[in-house]
């Protein structure tokens, strides 16, 4: 639908100016320091590097993923590219929360 293309290229030009220098927005419902669920965001530059949030950021940035794309199965993580608005689930995201190995 038109409709959800234009939502979900307005929340990635919105993302992309909350949180300037940002390829990719990844949101799960797993915040790496609990076990409940719990609506989590990082934030990657273009190579990769991990991006600081601080806690509205995450938080918000989460809720509106989730929201604009509820289809999505946020029982596993997923990335958002903020250049095409594109989300996919997030291969090995479990294995390193935060950007390290």
């Amino acid at each position: 639908m038109p409709a959800d293309g234009a939502r979900q290229d307005r929340l990635a030009a919105l993302l992309a100016d909350m949180v300037p220098g940002a390829r990719i927005i990844r949101v799960s419902q797993h915040q790496p320091s609990q076990t409940w669920p719990s609506p989590y965001t990082r934030a990657y530059d273009e190579r990769g590097q991990p991006i600081p949030l601080n806690r509205t950021q995450r938080g918000a940035a989460a809720r509106w993923v989730i929201r604009t794309f509820p289809e999505a199965n946020w029982d596993e993580a997923h990335d958002l590219d903020l250049a095409t608005g594109i989300l996919r689930p997030t291969v090995g995201a479990c294995a390193s929360s935060d950007g390290s190995r």
